[in-house]
């Protein structure tokens, strides 16, 4: 499997999919709780006209959590250093909740590295409620399991329509998650997240085109919000009806129409 080693000798997991390096790519950054499998859907549907460009962020997935104490600044680094090692001066990125911070992150510190952005289930100023929720996962996943982390979790980031229809599927669905992560990259992820400054505080227009997506049944996002990160960075904001917070899962084949016309579009 293909790592990529940072600067302080962490090993980061990453693929790279689709032939022809003349290609424009397109590199997709994972949320909490989610690694490199989240986005083979929409990777396999987009490999045609573009290379892809996966990766498990420090303590995701097949990723080591390193030494250096985890911050947004460290990861959009480890982003950038993962383009530059791999030769790519220019990528589309998509990022997801955590993900999309890091992805603003990156934008804020390269924006010559980035040619459109597309940023998923974020925005500005997190409700009450939203904080006393993430609070509540690091909690439980201190004094209890990762398994009582991912039950507690997945009323929020699942949308009600997606929880019904995979009834069944749940004990499988969490054990998967569960299958998938550990216990001290997600302690240090959680621990962190409660140093990352506001982000309302780092937005700014950006010069290049941006989407912000969110889904209307997220309760870890307002739709003011979002439009809020939209009209800074000099964007638009759309919201996929009756979806929670993880867009690709829950509505694979709209979340892909969306990102592939915004990212192929004049």
């Amino acid at each position: 499997m293909p790592y990529f080693k940072t600067i302080d000798g962490c090993s980061l997991y990453y693929e790279l999919i689709g032939e022809g390096a003349g290609k424009p790519v397109i590199t997709f950054v994972n949320g909490t709780l989610q690694t490199t499998v989240y986005w083979k859907i929409a990777a396999k549907a987009l490999a045609g006209p573009f290379r892809l460009l996966v990766y498990d962020a420090r303590g995701q997935g097949e990723s080591d959590l390193g030494a250096t104490p985890l911050s947004l600044a460290l990861h959009a680094a480890d982003l950038k250093g993962l383009l530059n090692e791999l030769g790519i001066h220019q990528s589309a990125v998509v990022g997801i909740s955590h993900g999309a911070r890091v992805a603003l992150a990156l934008a804020d510190q390269s924006p010559d590295l980035i040619t459109r952005l597309v940023l998923g289930s974020i925005s500005t100023r997190a409700t009450f409620r939203a904080k006393m929720i993430v609070r509540a996962w690091h909690e439980i996943l201190q004094r209890h399991s990762l398994d009582a982390m991912v039950w507690a979790a997945l009323p929020h980031v699942f949308g009600r329509a997606y929880l019904k229809a995979n009834e069944p599927q749940l004990e499988r669905i969490v054990k998967t998650i569960v299958r998938r992560n550990k216990t001290e990259g997600l302690r240090a992820h959680m621990e962190a997240l409660q140093h990352y400054p506001p982000l309302g505080a780092t937005l700014k227009a950006l010069p290049f085109l941006v989407l912000v997506v969110t889904g209307e049944d997220d309760p870890l996002v307002t739709r003011e919000g979002a439009e809020e990160i939209a009209r800074i960075c000099g964007g638009r904001h759309v919201e996929l009806k009756g979806i929670g917070h993880s867009l690709s899962a829950e509505a694979p084949r709209q979340f892909i129409d969306i990102v592939s016309d915004f990212l192929s579009g004049a």
